[in-house]
């Protein structure tokens, strides 16, 4: 007979704050967002930043910057 081994569970692993809170900022009383929103998903979903665009991950939104 096969002997069978059980695995644990997996450790859960925290988020780092610091990545989060990269895209705000603080000016006095204050808080500002530094990138926009997604505006099909709404506020909480971030777009990336690129040279000639930005985008949305979730639901791959795209809006090209003017040259």
């Amino acid at each position: 007979m096969a002997k069978i081994v059980k695995k644990g569970k997996k450790k859960r692993k925290n988020k780092q704050t610091s990545e989060r809170w990269k895209k705000y900022s603080i000016n006095g009383d204050t808080v500002t967002k530094k990138t926009r929103c997604c505006p099909r998903c709404g506020p909480g979903i971030f777009m990336a930043e690129n040279k000639d665009r930005l985008f949305c991950g979730k639901c791959h939104y795209a809006e090209f910057k003017k040259q």
